[in-house]
């Protein structure tokens, strides 16, 4: 059995701990309430416009464009959206385990990290997490497009953590580049075998549309994934608080037994001493 100045000095450092872990739940809950206040308001851009370029682009008919066809490349462009810091339970790992656990192959990836906690890393864009703009969005869509344009990969993928509630989050991997035409996106009221005219051309149109499509994609991703990195870290905060909790009313009452039986020990032998003495 431990002794009372180990138990009482395992007590301290579990208490030292759970200090630790409430601040970080409290600071990771207010940045929680303005990030998912940002996810909340962005979602539904974020989604339309996926739909709304897919629905368009299958009313286009054939297009022949950069864009809309993958590269020679065999190489993969994978934008992975993790956090700067751990101690956000299973959030970083998620992420990684879509790209490790995929159908890619390492050596041929190209990872685009934003965070510091991801994977095998081409190109880090860690700040970006710590306060993400539309502005960091575009700058990293231009690079991406940059590589994608010039034949050094020839897909481009997203990973990132959607946030649906406080407490659940879902990692998620989608195809931004070639873009594939699904209509699965448009109203079904709509006549899906009319086509969508563009002006000036198609060509044109879509060498705009395109880029603020993806930008607009990784911006909605990294709004989201803000939000759910915080309420990761704000869960797994508050576990780790509970089960300090825990140990230390374990520990209490070990010590208590343990002073309980230091106190009957010393009373014995005084008693056998007063004994012994008559």
């Amino acid at each position: 059995m431990a002794s009372m100045r180990d138990i009482k000095r395992r007590k301290s450092s579990i208490t030292s701990t759970q200090q630790i872990t409430k601040a970080m739940k409290l600071v990771s809950t207010v940045k929680l309430q303005k990030a998912r206040a940002h996810a909340e308001a962005t979602d539904p851009y974020f989604n339309y416009m996926y739909r709304t370029v897919s629905s368009m682009l299958a009313k286009s008919g054939s297009i022949e464009h950069p864009y809309l066809k993958a590269g020679d490349s065999p190489r993969k462009a994978v934008v992975v959206l993790t956090s700067n810091r751990g101690l956000a339970g299973g959030y970083n790992s998620n992420i990684v385990k879509l790209i490790t656990h995929g159908d890619f192959k390492k050596e041929e990836l190209d990872i685009y990290a934003v965070g510091a906690k991801g994977y095998h890393i081409v190109e880090s864009a860690s700040e970006m997490m710590e306060d993400p703009t539309y502005e960091d969005a575009a700058a990293l869509c231009k690079r991406v497009l940059k590589a994608f344009t010039d034949g050094q990969v020839g897909e481009i993928y997203l990973a990132y953590t959607h946030f649906k509630n406080t407490v659940t989050q879902e990692a998620k991997l989608i195809k931004l580049l070639p873009v594939e035409l699904d209509e699965s996106g448009a109203d079904e009221k709509e006549d899906s075998n009319i086509l969508m005219n563009f002006e000036p051309n198609p060509e044109e149109a879509l060498e705009l549309i395109i880029p603020k499509y993806v930008t607009s994609l990784f911006y909605g991703a990294l709004v989201e994934s803000f939000a759910s990195e915080n309420g990761a870290r704000m869960q797994a905060m508050d576990s780790a608080t509970s089960n300090a909790e825990d140990m230390i009313s374990d520990l209490t009452l070990k010590y208590n037994r343990a002073r309980q039986g230091s106190i009957t020990q010393e009373l014995t032998e005084i008693i056998a001493g007063a004994n012994a003495i008559e």
